[in-house]
């Protein structure tokens, strides 16, 4: 069997430039799991509290409309958008289109910035209503 000494090294992430490609990576699949995670336990919650009767829909709602489930829904909205908009970009670079330097770029960076935008709109449309 030949020595395993002389084999190339993987790089490893102290190599790598971080860019905004990575980190728009890195946040698709951060937002996924949080989605996956926090949004299945606020959704299970919601659906119990309605199966259990008004005291129970009055709790949640209150939880809900508290600070602390406010931060927790408007992540999870930041969540969404982010993971959608950053799917929509896999999705376009899955074609064969956006790979040129300039243009992945500019997305990579656009992506966080369209779901910040689109949080902001459907939350203040939501308190301003």
């Amino acid at each position: 069997m030949a020595a395993a000494n002389n084999r190339p090294l993987s790089p490893h992430l102290q190599i790598w430039r971080w860019g905004p490609a990575m980190a728009v990576s890195i946040l698709h699949r951060v937002t996924g799991n949080g989605l996956a995670f926090a949004g299945l336990g606020v959704l299970l919650y919601w659906l119990g509290s309605l199966a259990s009767g008004q005291a129970a829909y009055d709790a949640f709602l209150t939880h809900a409309g508290a600070w602390y489930g406010r931060v927790v829904l408007i992540g999870l909205t930041w969540a969404f958008f982010n993971h959608m908009a950053s799917g929509l970009r896999h999705f376009v670079l899955d074609i064969g289109a956006g790979y040129e330097l300039k243009s992945n770029a500019f997305w990579s960076v656009a992506t966080p910035i369209i779901a910040i935008v689109l949080t902001l709109a459907v939350w203040a449309t939501i308190l301003l209503r």
